[in-house]
């Protein structure tokens, strides 16, 4: 092993890079391998083509002989690009994505070859996929799973096959997939948010929820990372002393991208342009080794597609350019993590960004509501929205001083704060002209020049106002965007509900005008929901019982956090609105309980396999080496070595006494798997979390001891000095 960490840095450091040149300009790239609206135009009928606009803005259905042409034009246009194949691709409860990939020829029964592709194959697959996560809602022996074409989202073709997106369901119409909820949630918001966006202006017809997120990961060298065995089995470095040098200069954020690295993203920028995932953003992050890439804004949707094309397109460009890219929320210990900030914002069909304060008092009263009802949503349901980010990688991360912590709070600014402290003031009932003069001007009239200007920032917020969108900080780098963003979409969508019913009762049984019920309303919500809006450092034990006294939850792992997802109010909430019904909710809180067992139990299996077959005998062999020099010392200095033999000695002893405790640990870890392996699914789950997990802590603290008493030279592991500062 220790040749192969050699074998390893050399080919690091024999690595001939790959030259990358912008040829095109971004804008000619951008879309090429899609089959988008100027593709449709081209290749579609005039009457195909509206129909699958409509499909898209409206939610028609398409016909199937409209699909037949659909499909007619889309083979047509996918084999003049290339495409040999075509696939459904769709995002299962794994996290990643899947696709079952079927070649366009076909023999007739005469024995002729053709090219075959119609609106069947188009619109529905049965690519069983029985062995997906389901939560108990398919047996193996009713493995039926279709996939439906989801026309919002363009098909692409990528190494030579035709993708297709779709939702991924059971014989009996339950989602197998993070696509199907996040489409309901999406229309549940566009509805409720349509239906306030009208208070304001009545020719709004819809309303679409945005994303924009930031993917942040780590690149090591693909030789070292084949040399460390947690890397491959588990995405993150079990064990691993921390370099002398770390992220402590704060020399590697923003600084220049190095030239290897660069090329990379120029690379994978092309492949991503092509593919109409439109990347604007890259720079380096905090930790040594780490960087970000960005998109513009799209719609939810079709921004949750391309972040998981995004991620798969990542490791393939990664791979010709010998990089190993690392998503895993903690992947370094001592060094900042990774996440997946989602920034989240909705829109009209005119596009009107509702949580942007507009030039009248009016626009600035529709901003108000929606930013005040997205505030109370919050907080009605923050332990909910702490669920949907739950995992065993992020609660390496939350609360780590370095990502928001595990107590869902909102981050708006001292600014705004003191204008929802002016709200809170109204006067109940109607208004006077002069409150309402006095709303107009010195609170209402103000929020653009106080957002001009509002740099208030806070990255311990894991929820956080940034001008013109929500930032959901605390999502994790290796999350499916759906799950966070079918979660805040939904429940947003069920406060605009209750916030329109609250004020259309004003103004029906009190006689209200509309402004002044609007106002009625919003500033009860200011009140009810002070305790979620928090400004200052999240860290720390300070905030931890601030918290408490506000009756926030604080869930520190994904098994407590997890639990809401079942309770009887979630279940109401979700079932109303038609996102999911209770067996699809029960469902996902079994694949996500039992997701987190075996991450648990697939680390501690490789953390003890490492330790007992790689570092101990390593440390055995340097003990031999020692035992060798004492015997020479005491050969030459006779009953006088031991003056000569101290430091030898001592770490004789240090060696002996981390080998004991690392035999020992992993002997009552592999008990307490055995032990919580016969318990039920929850209670499994909890003795994972607390009487197998720490011992992983408890192991790699010997481990890494071990690392800096060990011959450099025998040692058999890439170490963290050669993985993140090795170009």
């Amino acid at each position: 092993m220790p040749k192969l960490r050699f074998q390893a840095l050399a080919a690091v450091q024999n690595r001939e890079d790959i030259k990358i040149v912008d040829i095109e300009k971004r804008s000619s790239l951008y879309g090429r391998n899609v089959f988008g609206e100027q593709a449709m135009r081209q290749y579609l009928s005039k009457s195909a083509f509206v129909s699958v606009q409509n499909a898209i803005a409206k939610g028609d259905q398409i016909k199937r002989v409209t699909a037949d042409a659909i499909a007619s034009g889309m083979k047509l246009w996918a084999l003049e690009k290339g495409a040999t194949h075509y696939t459904h691709w769709f995002q299962p409860l794994t996290g990643a994505t899947a696709e079952k990939h079927d070649a366009f020829f076909e023999i007739t029964s005469d024995g002729h070859v053709i090219e075959r592709f119609d609106g069947g194959q188009l619109v529905q697959q049965e690519p069983d996929a029985s062995s997906f996560p389901n939560g108990g809602i398919r047996n193996t022996f009713e493995a039926r799973g279709y996939t439906a074409w989801d026309p919002t989202s363009p098909a692409f073709i990528y190494e030579n096959t035709l993708c297709i997106p779709t939702v991924f369901v059971a014989y009996t119409g339950e989602a197998l997939d993070f696509k199907t909820p996040l489409l309901r949630a999406l229309n549940a918001v566009d509805s409720a948010a349509t239906d306030v966006a009208r208070y304001f202006d009545k020719s709004v017809s819809k309303v679409t929820a945005t994303l924009g997120w930031e993917q942040e990961f780590f690149l090591i060298d693909s030789a070292l990372a084949a040399a460390r065995p947690d890397i491959a089995l588990t995405g993150r470095t079990l064990l691993g002393h921390a370099s002398a040098k770390g992220q402590q200069l704060d020399d590697h954020y923003f600084g220049s991208i190095p030239t290897r690295v660069l090329n990379y993203l120029k690379n994978l920028e092309q492949e991503c342009l092509a593919l109409g995932i439109p990347v604007k953003t890259r720079h380096n992050e905090v930790a040594p080794n780490q960087f970000e890439i960005a998109p513009i804004f799209e719609e939810a949707n079709l921004a949750v597609d391309h972040n998981s094309l995004l991620m798969d397109v990542m490791e393939k460009v990664a791979e010709r350019h010998k990089f190993k890219v690392l998503f895993h929320e903690k992947p370094f210990a001592g060094i900042n993590g990774s996440g997946k900030h989602n920034n989240w914002s909705l829109a009209t069909d005119e596009g009107v960004n509702l949580l942007s304060p507009g030039k009248t008092p009016m626009k600035n009263l529709q901003f108000l509501t929606f930013f005040v009802n997205t505030i109370k949503a919050v907080h009605r349901y923050e332990e909910l929205l702490r669920a949907s980010i739950a995992s065993a990688g992020n609660d390496h991360r939350l609360g780590a001083n370095e990502a928001p912590p595990g107590i869902i709070s909102v981050f708006i600014g001292t600014q705004l704060t003191n204008v929802l402290n002016e709200l809170e003031k109204v006067t109940d009932g109607k208004l006077s002209p002069q409150e309402k003069t006095d709303l107009k001007l010195n609170v209402v009239g103000k929020i653009p020049e106080i957002l001009l200007d509002n740099t208030d920032r806070n990255r311990t917020s894991p929820f956080a106002f940034t001008g013109n969108k929500f930032e959901f900080r605390a999502v994790g780098a290796t999350a499916n965007c759906a799950n966070p963003m079918t979660v805040l979409n939904t429940i947003v969508a069920q406060q605009l509900i209750d916030f329109k019913k609250a004020v259309d009762a004003l103004i029906d049984q009190k006689d209200m005008k509309k402004d002044d019920a609007i106002f009625n309303v919003l500033r009860e919500y200011i009140k009810e929901s002070r305790n979620i809006r928090f400004e200052g450092d999240g860290y720390g034990a300070a905030w931890e019982k601030e918290a408490k006294k506000r009756k926030l939850s604080h869930n520190r792992n994904t098994i407590e956090a997890l639990g809401v997802r079942i309770s009887k109010d979630v279940k109401a909430l979700f079932t109303s609105l038609h996102i999911m019904n209770s067996v699809e909710v029960e469902a996902r809180y079994e694949i996500e309980i039992e997701e987190y067992i075996k991450r648990v139990q697939i680390e501690s299996r490789v953390l003890g396999d490492v330790a007992r077959n790689h570092i101990i005998p390593t440390a055995v062999h340097y003990q031999n080496v020692l035992i060798k020099n004492v015997q020479g010392l005491k050969a030459i200095y006779g009953d006088e070595y031991s003056a000569f033999a101290k430091a030898q000695t001592q770490i004789l002893k240090s060696i002996s006494d981390h080998i004991t405790h690392i035999d020992a640990d992993i002997t009552a870890m592999t008990e307490m798997r055995k032990r919580a392996n016969g318990l039920d699914l929850n209670e499994r789950a909890k003795a994972y979390c607390t009487k197998v997990f720490p011992y992983l802590e408890v192991i790699r603290n010997h481990c890494d001891k071990l690392e800096l008493l060990v011959d450099d030279e025998l040692w058999p592991l890439p170490k963290y000095r050669e993985l993140l500062f090795v170009n």
